[in-house]
Order: C-alpha cells, then sequence, then structure tokens
C-alpha cells in the first residue's frame, strides 16, 4: 500500500472536510503542503491539521517536489488553472465539484488531463454516501426493475463564502453549487451510458438580492425515457435537505441523508456547539449527525480515488462525468432562458441505450395491465384485449 503526500487547494469549509477525511481514522495519506490566496488563513488552516508547510504561491504548492496528488477545492474560477499546472506537473489531480463554470471548460480541463495522461477525479461527494452507495448496488442488481424517475433534492440557506454568491466566478446559482450534486446522483440511478437527452428547467430568485438564481427546479429526459428530477435551493430554513427518490417497474427507493437520519436532540440551553453542517441554530430540536464526512461521502470518495490511483483505474467519479454535469447545466440555463425544451449539447462516448420495454405478463391470450391481491387471497387482474383494445376486470383464483 502506498502513503500518498497531498497538496491541497483552498482553505475554506470543503477543505476542511477533505483534511478531516484524509487525516481521519490514523490515515496513511497526508496534507504536505496547503495553499491559500490567504497568508494567514493558510497559516492557521496548516496548524489546524498539522500539516507542515503553508504557501501563498499556488504554482509552488502543485509543484511541490515531495506530494504526487493534488486536491483541488478552490473556487470554481480557479478549477482550470490549477489542473493546467498539475497536468503539467504530471501529478494525479482531484478536484471539487462543478468541475467548470460550464462545459466548454470543464471540456478544456478533461482535455488536459487527458493529453498529459495523468489520474483524474471528480470530488463529486455526494455520490458516495453510504446510503447512495448501497442504494446504486440494489438497483444495478435489478432489485427495482427498469429506473423510470429520479428525484434529487439538495436545498439549503445559502452558501458560506463570497465568492459563491458571485455568478461571474462561479458560472451560476443554485444550480452550479447543488444542481451539479443532484445530476451525477441521477446519472448514477439511471445508468451513466443513458444518454440525457434533453431539459426543462425553471428558475427563480425569490429571496436574495442577486444576479442568479437561488431556487430551481428541471427534468431531464434520458434515452431509455427516464425522468431525472432536481429541486435546489438556497432560501431553505432549518438546515440541509438532502433527499432522493428512485422509481423502477419493480420497487422503489427513498432515501433520506440528513434532516432525519435517526439522530434528534432538544436543547433548550443553546449549548450544543457545531450541530451540522447549514443547521441554523443551536436550540430546540436539532438534527446532528453522527459522522458527517463519512454520511456525505467523503471517506468512500477518497477511498476509491486513492485506491484507483494505486490500482491504475478509472475512479466511480471521472473528469468526463463532471463534464457531462457542466454540459446538463448549460441546457438547464438555456431551458430556463427559453422557457422550454433545450438539447442536451455534449461529446458523447458511452453508447446506446434502448428505451424502456417490459415484457407484459398474459393471461387467456389477454395482456394484464396490473395485477393485485384480494383480502381473500384471490387475484383481480386488468386486462386489456390485444384486439379490440377493450378493458376488462377478472378475478382468479391466488397463485
Amino acid at each position: 500500500m502506498q502513503h500518498h503526500s497531498i497538496t491541497l487547494l483552498g482553505t475554506g469549509l470543503i477543505g476542511d472536510f477533505y483534511t478531516m477525511t484524509l487525516h481521519g481514522q490514523r490515515s496513511r495519506d497526508r496534507v504536505r503542503v496547503v495553499y491559500s490566496r490567504s497568508e494567514g488563513r493558510g497559516r492557521a488552516f496548516g496548524e489546524r491539521w498539522a500539516i507542515p508547510e503553508a504557501t501563498t504561491d499556488l504554482e509552488a504548492a502543485i509543484r511541490h517536489p515531495e506530494t504526487d496528488v493534488v486536491v483541488i477545492g478552490l473556487p470554481n474560477f480557479l478549477h482550470e488553472q490549477a489542473v493546467a499546472i498539475a497536468a503539467d506537473a504530471r501529478k494525479a489531480v482531484l478536484c471539487t465539484k462543478p468541475l467548470g463554470r460550464n462545459a466548454e471548460e470543464a471540456r478544456r480541463m478533461l482535455a488536459l488531463v487527458e493529453n498529459a495522461g495523468v489520474f483524474a477525479g471528480y470530488l463529486e461527494d455526494l455520490c458516495y454516501t453510504p446510503k447512495s452507495l448501497k442504494a446504486v448496488r440494489a438497483v444495478r442488481s435489478g432489485a427495482i426493475g427498469e429506473v423510470t424517475w429520479v428525484r434529487s433534492r439538495e436545498a439549503h440557506p445559502g452558501p458560506h463564502s463570497a465568492w459563491f454568491w458571485d455568478g461571474r466566478l462561479t458560472g451560476g446559482g443554485a444550480i452550479v453549487d447543488l444542481g451539479c450534486h443532484c445530476i451525477e446522483i441521477i446519472r448514477n440511478f439511471v445508468g451513466k451510458g443513458n444518454r440525457p437527452v434533453e431539459v426543462i428547467c425553471h428558475t427563480d430568485t425569490l429571496v436574495h438580492p442577486i444576479a442568479d438564481e437561488d431556487n430551481a427546479i428541471a427534468l431531464i429526459r434520458f434515452e431509455s425515457g427516464a425522468i431525472g428530477q432536481f429541486e435546489v435551493s438556497w432560501t431553505f430554513r432549518g438546515g440541509m435537505d438532502l433527499r432522493d427518490e428512485v422509481a423502477g417497474t419493480h420497487g422503489t427507493i427513498w432515501l433520506n441523508h440528513f434532516l432525519r437520519t435517526g439522530f434528534e436532540m432538544f436543547s433548550a440551553s443553546g449549548g450544543a456547539g457545531y450541530v451540522a453542517e447549514k443547521a441554523e441554530t443551536e436550540q430546540g430540536w436539532l438534527f446532528p449527525v453522527g459522522d458527517e464526512v463519512s454520511e456525505l461521502g467523503y471517506v468512500d470518495m477518497f477511498t476509491d480515488m486513492f485506491s484507483a490511483i494505486e490500482a491504475g483505474r478509472d475512479p466511480q467519479e471521472t473528469f468526463y462525468d463532471g463534464y457531462v454535469v457542466n454540459a446538463i447545466m448549460d441546457a438547464a440555463y438555456r431551458s430556463a432562458k427559453s422557457g422550454g425544451w433545450a438539447p442536451i449539447e455534449l461529446e458523447w462516448r458511452a453508447g446506446v441505450t434502448p428505451r424502456i420495454a417490459p415484457q407484459p405478463e398474459t393471461h387467456e391470450g389477454l395482456i394484464v395491465i396490473k395485477r393485485e391481491t384480494l383480502p381473500d387471497g384471490r387475484h383481480k387482474l386488468i386486462l386489456k384485449d390485444p384486439v379490440s383494445g377493450d378493458f376488462v376486470d377478472r378475478v382468479v383464483a391466488g397463485a
């Protein structure tokens, strides 16, 4: 097993979560040098996490002779520059979400790492939550049949840092911040080989005096006929709402990752301290999260990334995935502007997915539309005559 020495770029909240995970549980992988645009923040971050060096020199941090992996936790507008330097330095690079501010920027970043032949992983943590990983395995095993619809929701009171609110630096509002998570969760459930075809999206700015959307909802149509639905908000009060629902031809999955995880606490004193990310209060009914970095997917994400580096394989989430997500978000913005369906423009690499077409059951030459069990154990069948097109009810003995 290798011991990886890491250059971490960025000292915001995501940098804390990344380092907490990388240094957690006596990990053998360590942050060797941290870059911050602020000397004071970099020094304080280094002291907090026992990191030997802190610097305000981006290029020196990436090209540090004693590190072999670069982890990008920078604002969106700095991703491409950091990836370009890491690719030139021939170092493995892991980049936080979203990959780019738009699909063209993401496509350039993808080309940089592929042309350099370096390992590149897309740090989409919410696709690695323990519940999501188990649910995706269940779907791929056929437990719920063909996936017909996936809903992913992320809503909270808004981002932590000033740059997040400036669409010139990010590429957009709540869609770029939160929709990227939802879209990739949806893709994992419908199948990454299932081409996203078009999007219809509504955005609005309801609460914050900003130029970009603080609320949005969209539908994504996939080649199989499956529909992905995402809902995002920077105006949700009460913490962070992370939920996913998956419907299939033979089953259903409901996931709640944050506000209802089985840990509830009431405090009249307000002495609870830090409760969970985006929690708004320390009094009243609180919803703490036991192991936040695990529940949000960081542990399994970095395990996959570093295992993939050592095995010489692609991780679950690649730069290509990040590019596809950016292409879908671009289409969402075009749709919101036009008011209609917008085609998703991207370089597709994954082939063709057939349309969902289950083979119906038949009964005495009639097509079974629905079968239900009655209280006495008999079955009621809704049947269609394929010749006349007529529908009839029939009650039969239980199987």
